[in-house]
This record gives structure tokens, C-alpha cells and sequence, in this order.
């Protein structure tokens, strides 16, 4: 494999490692702060390393006009709804349960792609979003049928999923006109100005009487250097390299690094249908990206 490709490659894990790590840092600093204030905190700090980044590096570029309607979407789709959704959500669920979830944002991008750019949906997709809702919910479902999630958790999360698929759409329109560091830079900054008024009026009274900790700071650096900067900056650099739908592909990755890390740090519990069940949305994130597998499954289920 050439160097090029494996570093792509490489930047793709990257990115879904500190993605499902950030599940567990949310919930360590969410023991103090509320979620818009961890969300306008993690954008601020991310925002500020960048700006310092693309000065010493003299990589800034200025935004073109036309694309300031685009930049607008962006951050509008993400990080503000989309960190809306995922942050309320996990209130009311498990950080494994809610990187389950996020991970099915692969199987509605190629929906989003067939309406905006009529690209087929296939086969393979439809079985794998089959696959993918199977496992959820043996995760959400106890055995007598009632949840063991919150609704409004899993509501809340899916709303982040379709936000993640428009913010998918909105950067193949921009991400060959700048430096990822660039995009990542706007996109934070104007996400912080969306989040301001809010912060302001929510939480800003009861952010002023928290007393901050190691564990606290430690945190919501972590959430805003890795999950908030250095994430998005190797998923634009592998969405660039192999594509928006192959990039999304390792999204699958998430649950996995969440659940493992949440059992070490969380102290999180596995039960054997919640492993059942991350398994199965895994399989569906697999097949929904190979038309042959799908294609195979399709005709075992006509027989």
C-alpha cells in the first residue's frame, strides 16, 4: 500500500478513535457543566488552537463569497444541530448506545446523496440499514419489550445522525477549495457565534459558580483538541482522499473504541445482547458499502 493511501487510511481511524472517545470525555465533563456549555467551551478552545495553528503555519485562507452560504450550512448543520442532538442525547443514554446510534450516519448518507446528486440506492444499502436498526434495537429493548433507553435520548441522537449526513453533503461542496484546517476553523467559530445567545441565556449563571478540577479541565481539553480539532481535520483529509461514502465506512469504528474505552474508564456494563447488538450494526455499516454482499443477502431472503 502506498504511503499516501495508508496515511489516509491512518487520519480515517484517527478520527473515529477520538470521535468514540469523545462519548466518554462528555460524560466525565458533563458531571459539572451543561451540554451547550460544553459544546460553546469545546468550539471556543477549539477554534482559538486553530486560528493559532493557521498563523504560524501561514495557511489561512480567506473565504470566497459564494462560498459563505455554504459555510453558513455547515456550521449550522454541524456542530450546532448536530452537536444539539448528540450532547441532549446523551443525557438520557449510554455513551455505547449513543455511538451505536451515531454510527448509522454511513447508512442514510447515500440517501441524502441519491436526492441531492440522484446517485442509485442499493441493495446493499437497504440490507444494511435492515442489520443496523436490528442491533439498535436489541440494544434499546428489554426482554419484556419495554425500552432501556430514553426515547427522547434516541430521538435527540438521531436528529445529530441526520445532521452529520447534510453536514456529509454540504462539505463535498467546499472541502477541494480549502485546507481542512481552514474549514474546521469557520466551521467551529461560527458554530461558537450560533451557540452564544444560548450559553448567555442558559447556562451562563450556573457556568460561573462551577470551581473547575484536573478532571474537568483535563476533559473538555481533550473534547476540544482532539474530538473538536484534530478529528474533523483527518476526516476532511480522508474524505478528500477516498471519497465522502468510503470515508464513512470506518465510522463503524466508533462503537467499538467507545464501548471498549467506556468498560475501562466508565465502568460501563456489557451484556451479551448489547454486544449482539453492536455487532449487528457494525455487520449493517459493512454490507450497506459492499453491493455484492448485499446483493447475496437480498437473494437468500427471495429463495
Amino acid at each position: 500500500m502506498p504511503f499516501q493511501t495508508f496515511k489516509v487510511y491512518l487520519f480515517a481511524v484517527l478520527s473515529m478513535l477520538f470521535w468514540g472517545l469523545s462519548f466518554v470525555w462528555f460524560k466525565i465533563v458533563v458531571k459539572w457543566y451543561e451540554p451547550i456549555t460544553i459544546i460553546f467551551l469545546r468550539l471556543v478552545i477549539s477554534s482559538f488552537l486553530l486560528f493559532a495553528f493557521l498563523h504560524l503555519t501561514r495557511t489561512w485562507q480567506t473565504i470566497k463569497r459564494k462560498h459563505i452560504k455554504y459555510f453558513l450550512l455547515l456550521s449550522f448543520s454541524q456542530p450546532f444541530c448536530y452537536f444539539l442532538g448528540e450532547s441532549f442525547g446523551l443525557k438520557h443514554v449510554s455513551s455505547t448506545v449513543a455511538s451505536v446510534i451515531i454510527a448509522t450516519i454511513p447508512l442514510f448518507s447515500p440517501f441524502a446523496a441519491y436526492y441531492y446528486v440522484r446517485e442509485k440506492v442499493t441493495y446493499s444499502v437497504i440490507v444494511g440499514i435492515a442489520f443496523s436498526f436490528a442491533g439498535i434495537l436489541l440494544m434499546l429493548i428489554n426482554p419484556d419489550l419495554s425500552l432501556n433507553a430514553s426515547p427522547k435520548g434516541v430521538i435527540l441522537l438521531f436528529f445529530a445522525v441526520f445532521s452529520a449526513v447534510a453536514y456529509s453533503v454540504i462539505i463535498r461542496k467546499i472541502s477541494h477549495e480549502y485546507n481542512p484546517a481552514t474549514i474546521i476553523t469557520y466551521q467551529n467559530l461560527i458554530g461558537a457565534i450560533y451557540f452564544l445567545p444560548l450559553f448567555l441565556y442558559f447556562d451562563f449563571e450556573h457556568f460561573i459558580t462551577v470551581k473547575p478540577t484536573q478532571e474537568l479541565v483535563l476533559a473538555m481539553l481533550q473534547l476540544a483538541f482532539f474530538a473538536s480539532t484534530l478529528a474533523y481535520i483527518f476526516y476532511i483529509v480522508a474524505i478528500k482522499g477516498i471519497g465522502m461514502i468510503k470515508a464513512n465506512v470506518f465510522t463503524n469504528l466508533i462503537p467499538v473504541f467507545t464501548g471498549l474505552f467506556s468498560f475501562f474508564i466508565l465502568g460501563e456494563t456489557f451484556t451479551p445482547l448489547k454486544i449482539i447488538g453492536i455487532l449487528l450494526v457494525m455487520s449493517g455499516v459493512v454490507l450497506s458499502q459492499s453491493q455484492k454482499i448485499g446483493q447475496i443477502v437480498i437473494n437468500k431472503f427471495k429463495k
